[in-house]
């Protein structure tokens, strides 16, 4: 069936590039929407009039007040971004606002359809069962998508467009400085403005809240000061003098810093964004993944992927768009193909699952500046993260897994020109040597996840390496469990001053530089050649997670990803004080004793070197054999970079070392 517009398309624009509309209302039941100029209770009105025109041309009586009620019930208030809408569901019927979701498809791409009220359980819960997290409306992620969404959220009422509108509640914000300029419209547009902020900031909307709202207001101005004043019967003099009072009690009840609109400065954004926000700034990602490092916040990108019905798979249908419609680009950045590859991995793996939702982390949370590919540069490999949640059936607790691809695999190997059979020997020797690395952190006492899993999934190659372009070569990953804490270089620097958390934190980071040093964990960026490219220590820059006790009091750093170890396996280790002394030294400013830390530091990273030294000299053949079976060659095979650290760290001298970071630290008078 046809949907039938009252109004305009609902993401059509006006001459002057604006959307011509900036609120919908749907009636799934009835195959309908309206897209007129107002408010979403207007909009309802306008259909119960077109019911009733359509009733009394077939010869029916007028709609009762209950009737109006029922269709007034089965709404769904949508809101229209410059490209995309926005279903706002009513928590207490989400089959209405999953119907009113199937309809829209009609009209735009699945893709350009997302759901607001994600806070609420109800909604959270019903939109991850459908495996559609990806559906969410995003917030902002940096400063500019902040400004911008301020500036997007502009609309009026039934005039001009002096309000910030709240997408989740909506409720308009009337600002002190939009009120102020209601002087420099034309004097009959003037009244009409204030005639309309008189009926509306004393009404509520169907959620309960206010249609229009005072922004910044702290006391002493609401819809009290407007209340009878009766703006189309007074004359000129009498609305510019009523004006000017509320214009000056509006400035006095409003801070300084929200006085004026501005979005380039911090204090009226930030003020802005959270009242346009509605609530505390909570994602799904957030809601879902309790305790996820603050890194992470806003940095989840939810994938399509499927949904699970009575034990079936059903792909998401936005997969079946790609390449298909005018926004088949959009679809291609939004639609991962290696989702659905995780999804057969993890049936394989859990059997029944209720739902299951992928995102990706689009970019490193570490400090490392990871150097992008060009024509000029080699291949660097890939580095794509992913974050999996997942639900089986019969099972409480959910499973959250951390995904990261093989740097180096078939599709990097055939980028560099290599055929097909070389590349996979190359790829099936790197994963041979990440794991081997792995053991080795291991062995070496490396606080690592217990365990990690690899699996494989299929990926159209489409690379550098014309002779295979098309064709479906594997790709191999690791996953491990997410570990639920933070990541040492973005703890909130507030526990430093907690009675004993500065000095407890200061040992464990201490023993885990320790390990960190002896296994050589560099970064290193390639520039032309080995001995030109560049080489930078990789510890405390978000990697190491700290797990706190039930007292509050740092209990383990847990090492979440060991990359760059044995990167370096030959540099005497006493080069790298000054490195190793900068976890101690940019902490400084934020420690109440200072001195006690930096000793604390030092003197645990000597005792754990000295029992990884003693450990190695009691159990030697032990570790000398342990990769004797593998390929040996001084090129830089795991087996020849493990003798070498064994032999660095057999003569290295670890009250030298430690004493070097200590002269590095920069503070007087220190001692181990």
């Amino acid at each position: 069936m046809p949907l039938k517009i009252i109004g305009d398309h609902p993401l059509h624009k006006d001459e002057h590039g604006r959307l011509k509309s900036r609120i919908a209302t749907i009636f799934p039941s009835r195959y309908a929407m309206v897209t007129t100029a107002g408010i979403h209770a207007w909009q309802r009105l306008a259909f119960i009039d077109y019911l009733n025109q359509l009733r009394s041309v077939n010869g029916q009586p007028a709609l009762s007040a209950d009737q109006e009620t029922a269709e007034f019930e089965k709404s769904v208030d949508l809101i229209c971004e410059p490209d995309c809408i926005l279903i706002r569901p009513d928590p207490q019927n989400m089959p209405l606002a999953f119907d009113a979701d199937e309809i829209l498809q009609q009209l735009v791409s699945k893709a350009q359809i997302k759901f607001l009220n994600v806070r609420n359980e109800r909604v959270q819960q019903a939109i991850k069962e459908r495996g559609e997290s990806w559906r969410i409306g995003p917030l902002p992620k940096s400063t500019r998508e902040m400004e911008r969404m301020v500036e997007n959220s502009r609309m009026g009422i039934g005039g001009e467009p002096i309000y910030y509108y709240n997408r989740f509640t909506g409720t308009r914000f009337l600002t002190c400085h939009q009120f102020e300029r209601l002087v420099e419209f034309p004097e009959a547009v003037m009244v009409q403005l204030l005639a309309e902020i008189s009926e509306w900031s004393g009404k509520l909307n169907r959620q309960r809240n206010p249609e229009v709202a005072f922004f910044g207001v702290t006391h002493d101005f609401s819809h009290a000061d407007f209340k009878d004043i009766p703006w189309n019967q007074l004359d000129h003099g009498e609305v510019k003098n009523q004006y000017q009072l509320l214009a000056s009690r509006f400035q006095s009840a409003v801070p300084a810093e929200l006085k004026k609109d501005n979005p380039a400065l911090p204090e009226w954004r930030n003020a802005m964004f959270k009242a346009l926000v509605g609530l505390p700034n909570e994602t799904l990602a957030e809601e879902i993944l309790r305790g996820l490092s603050p890194e992470f916040f806003l940095q989840i990108e939810w994938l399509p992927g499927g949904r699970f019905e009575d034990g079936e798979l059903l792909f998401d249908s936005i997969f079946d768009e790609t390449g298909h419609t005018p926004e088949g680009d959009q679809h291609t950045v939004v639609c991962d193909p290696n989702v659905k590859g995780f999804f057969f991995h993890f049936i394989r793996e859990y059997g029944e699952l209720e739902y299951m939702n992928v995102g990706r982390v689009p970019s490193s949370l570490s400090k490392r500046e990871w150097a992008v590919q060009t024509p000029k540069q080699p291949i660097q490999g890939r580095r794509a993260l992913y974050i999996a949640e997942i639900q089986q059936r019969g099972v409480a607790q959910k499973v959250v897994r951390i995904i990261r691809l093989q740097k180096w695999g078939i599709h990097e190997h055939l980028d560099e020109g290599h055929d097909l059979l070389r590349s996979i020997f190359e790829s099936e020797e790197y994963t041979e040597y990440i794991l081997n690395r792995r053991l080795g952190c291991v062995q070496l006492g490396m606080n690592l996840p217990q365990k990690t899993s690899m699996g494989r999934i299929g990926e159209p190659y489409q690379g550098l390496n014309e002779k295979y372009r098309g064709q479906v070569f594997w790709v191999t990953f690791f996953e491990r469990n997410y570990i639920s804490g933070a990541a040492t270089d973005k703890i909130n620097l507030a526990k430093y001053q907690q009675p004993g958390y500065a000095l407890r934190f200061a040992q464990l980071l201490g023993k885990a530089a320790a390990p960190n040093l002896v296994v050589g964990r560099l970064h290193q960026e390639p520039a032309g050649t080995k001995e030109t490219s560049l080489k930078k220590i990789v510890f405390d820059d978000g990697d190491e997670i700290v797990l706190e006790g039930e007292d509050g009091l740092p209990q383990e750093i847990i090492v979440a990803d060991y990359t760059g170890a044995f990167v370096d396996y030959e540099t005497d280790l006493g080069s790298f004080a000054f490195e190793y002394a900068s976890p101690v030294n940019h902490r400084i400013p934020f420690l109440t004793d200072p001195s006690a830390f930096a000793e604390a530091y030092v003197s645990a990273f000597l005792d754990r070197f000295c029992e990884i030294q003693r450990d190695y000299r009691k159990r030697r053949r032990a570790f000398d054999t342990l990769f004797k079976h593998c390929q040996y060659n001084k090129s830089g095979s795991f087996s020849f970079r493990w003798e070498c650290v064994l032999n660095r760290l057999d003569h290295t001298d670890a009250r030298s070392v430690a004493q070097k970071i200590l002269n590095h630290i920069q503070l007087p008078n220190l001692h181990l």
